[in-house]
């Protein structure tokens, strides 16, 4: 077996992380390709350095550009070097501009694809991750689903690979390191304050919205009554610029605004928090996990991670600041469940398997 994982952006590389130490795990061959989608120190370099991973086989240096840009550069970049190594499969995992460029690379070439994290679902057509991962999911040989519900969006859309139900392997990545991240952080200590809400807000249907974007400093000055932690990615720093308001919240004592965090110290900032606001995906599963266990308000108009809404560990509120408002004063009512929705922490061995013994029946789709 001979495998190339291709990752593009800070979730790709934690998420990806379990799969690539259970490769090494078994001694299987593969090669780990960065198309450097997040080519930012904090949003991608460190992660590798805090996670143990190996340094890239290769660098694609795609960074920033249209949808469009970004993707035709993966193909052209990827295409010489999946034809020179010649895996036998490649994973991908999520919804990014690299997941779909990487994925239609190496089905022109008749290489095998495995999704990790198939069949979420937002049905929200505005958000180009959409677009993606129902591509992505449809040109895929291997659809490893993360959820039961995931699984069955997959059988309703008579998807052509094979289904198998695993776990989110951003479960697997927690298990390893939240207890060692919230004693090896530094970054509680260096707060100015001890209970605090933790925002973040990067989506381009938010911040690229100049109502949604002006909706969203009026929730920071005005709504939260906590004091914030935003750690804030620079897409956002560009927006609030542009509108002339990011000195409505910059300075200012009760909201600490960072750079995007290190992978331990924002696990740390997640597991101090009393809530969370935010409209990552990934961290709405991220905070189901036992050890962190916090309420979230996702502020979408949908998600594709509705198991954390049924779960009862989120409630989808766009920016009605109203209703914001009213949630936090209630958070006591809240009762969070002990275990998550998605998974056991055993996501990476289950995908593995399930390549290394291609002939095994499982669940099919068709």
């Amino acid at each position: 077996m001979h495998a190339m994982v291709v990752v593009g952006t800070r979730p790709e590389i934690i998420k990806m992380a379990p799969v690539i130490a259970e490769l090494q795990r078994r001694g299987l061959d593969f090669d780990l390709i960065h198309t450097d989608q997040h080519y930012d120190e904090n949003l991608s370099g460190s992660f590798f350095k805090q996670l143990g991973l190996p340094e890239p086989d290769h660098h694609l240096n795609v960074r920033s550009g249209t949808q469009a840009e970004q993707t035709a550069r993966i193909l052209l970049s990827l295409e010489p070097i999946i034809s020179d190594l010649e895996p036998q499969y490649l994973l991908v995992e999520g919804d990014t501009n690299t997941v779909l460029g990487a994925a239609i690379t190496a089905v022109k070439l008749g290489v095998e694809v495995g999704h990790v994290e198939a069949g979420l679902r937002s049905r929200d057509l505005r958000m180009p991750e959409e677009h993606n991962r129902r591509i992505v999911d449809h040109v895929s040989s291997h659809l490893f689903a993360p959820t039961e519900r995931s699984a069955q969006n997959l059988r309703k859309e008579d998807v052509w690979g094979r289904i198998e139900v695993t776990g989110n392997t951003v479960i697997d990545a927690l298990d390893v390191f939240v207890d060692r991240a919230y004693s090896e952080s530094g970054f509680r200590r260096r707060l100015p304050f001890s209970k605090y809400a933790l925002v973040t807000v990067h989506r381009a249907e938010n911040v690229d919205d100049p109502a949604t974007l002006s909706t969203i400093v009026t929730m920071l000055r005005d709504t939260i009554e906590l004091p914030v932690v935003f750690p804030i990615h620079p897409r956002t720093v560009q927006r609030l610029k542009a509108m002339g308001v990011y000195e409505e919240i910059n300075g200012r004592d009760d909201i600490l605004i960072t750079p995007p965090l290190p992978y331990f110290d924002f696990l740390a900032a997640m597991k101090g928090c009393e809530f969370i606001i935010t409209d990552s995906g990934g961290v709405q599963e991220e905070a189901t996990h036992p050890n962190i266990r916090k309420p979230v308000l996702v502020a979408r108009l949908s998600t594709e991670r509705p198991e954390a809404v049924e779960a009862g560990f989120a409630k989808v509120v766009g920016f009605d600041l109203d209703r914001i408002s009213g949630l936090i004063r209630d958070l006591e009512s809240w009762i969070l469940p002990e275990k998550s929705p998605f998974g056991d922490g055993k996501a990476a061995r289950r995908i593995i398997d399930a390549l290394q013994t291609p002939d095994t029946p499982i669940e099919e789709s068709r």
